[in-house]
């Protein structure tokens, strides 16, 4: 299914959600001054990246976040590349594009996953520890697929093929 072209992109949703997330993270700034949190760690960095990758490519691609991207997509998300924005022209459509952004979707998760910490600390620390070991996991999986698939092709190019069973050489 291809979506339908619309002319004009829906500027009144684009500025609805960036006047969402500049007053959010405006807010999130409040609180954060208020509690005096101390800041990033080079650690602290690279745990709240890779649970922002995990983050948004769940909610942004994988069938499990369809839920969400329902009302402002059209096609099937258990094909790749399949979902596509609405074509109506106005805030679902904005969200459409939000929503099967990844990079796009990484931004909310990351200021919401921030926001999880400051407001509270516990449930956030727990929250973005299991999102880093699940987008960790999923780093560590494509790598151990591409090395045994390369392993595989080096294999399949220096072996000749061989014999068929039950035939002579």
């Amino acid at each position: 299914m291809t979506p339908t072209t619309v002319r004009d992109p829906p500027y009144g949703g684009y500025a609805a959600i960036a006047g969402s997330f500049a007053g959010g993270v405006a807010l999130l700034a409040i609180a954060a001054r208020r509690r005096d949190l101390s800041p990033y760690t080079p650690f602290d960095f690279t745990v709240l990246a890779l649970a922002t990758f995990k983050a948004a490519r769940t909610l942004a691609r994988d069938n499990v976040g369809s839920f969400i991207r329902e009302p402002f997509v059209e096609g099937t998300p258990s094909e790749p590349n399949e979902e596509h924005p609405v074509a109506t022209g106005d805030i679902r459509q904005a969200v459409g594009e939000l929503v099967t952004c990844t990079r796009c979707v990484g931004t909310w998760a990351a200021v919401g996953m921030t926001a999880t910490e400051v407001l509270a600390p516990s449930f956030g620390r727990i929250l973005i520890r299991s999102l880093a070991l699940g987008g960790a996991n999923d780093w560590l999986q494509a790598g151990f697929a591409a090395l045994a698939s390369a392993g595989n092709r080096e294999r399949a190019s220096s072996v000749p093929f061989p014999a068929i069973a039950g035939t002579r050489q």
